[in-house]
């Protein structure tokens, strides 16, 4: 399921694809205490391993937090270069979880979503974190032992009255990815 597909110009994941179109048909919906399609028991278990995930972090156990992920998962970071499948985000990790100076992340806010087979959810979330508020969002999978992390994306919020300032401060670098990733 992690086929590279063209679109709009730019190879992606089957997967990444998927989520958008899932995300898009979500936002409608008004409830995400038990969204159509879940039971509540599918909601405590996702609940419990995003939970369980950024405690692994926090507590820096290398082992515990890349077995929340699926084997096929990708992970995308803060800055614009930061996209990795699992083996290149554990390899990334690796020296981060070894000195203890990984990221704690609490959940501040939470909304799942589910498809209507049950079997597929997606989430965002506001994070608590040292960079201040972040947001998380992501797309989780049932497998035979439970729920697993198959994307997983991480963003910086930026308020709205501050947002001049950052593109400002932020122009220099990614104008040089912008020319780069534009050639391709």
């Amino acid at each position: 399921m992690n086929k590279k597909i063209n679109f709009f110009g730019q190879a992606i994941t089957l997967t990444a694809v998927l989520f958008l179109l899932f995300f898009t048909t979500s936002c409608n919906s008004s409830s995400t205490e038990k969204p159509a399609g879940s039971t509540a028991n599918d909601l405590k278990q996702i609940t419990t391993l995003l939970d369980s995930f950024n405690i692994a972090a926090a507590k820096a156990d290398y082992n515990s937090y890349f077995n929340f992920f699926t084997e096929d998962a990708v992970f995308i970071g803060t800055d614009a270069t930061e996209h990795w499948d699992k083996k290149a985000f554990m390899v990334w990790a690796k020296p981060y979880f070894d000195k203890k100076t990984t990221w704690n992340f609490t959940s501040l806010e939470r909304h799942i979503y589910f498809d209507k087979t049950g079997s597929l959810a997606w989430f965002d979330e506001l994070l608590n974190t040292q960079m201040k508020i972040c947001r998380g969002s992501g797309v989780v999978v049932k497998q035979n032992a439970g729920w697993k992390v198959q994307q997983y994306v991480l963003s910086t919020t930026v308020p709205n009255s501050l947002i001049d300032s950052v593109v400002k401060i932020k122009a220099p670098v990614e104008d040089a990815i912008i020319t780069t990733l534009t050639k391709k």
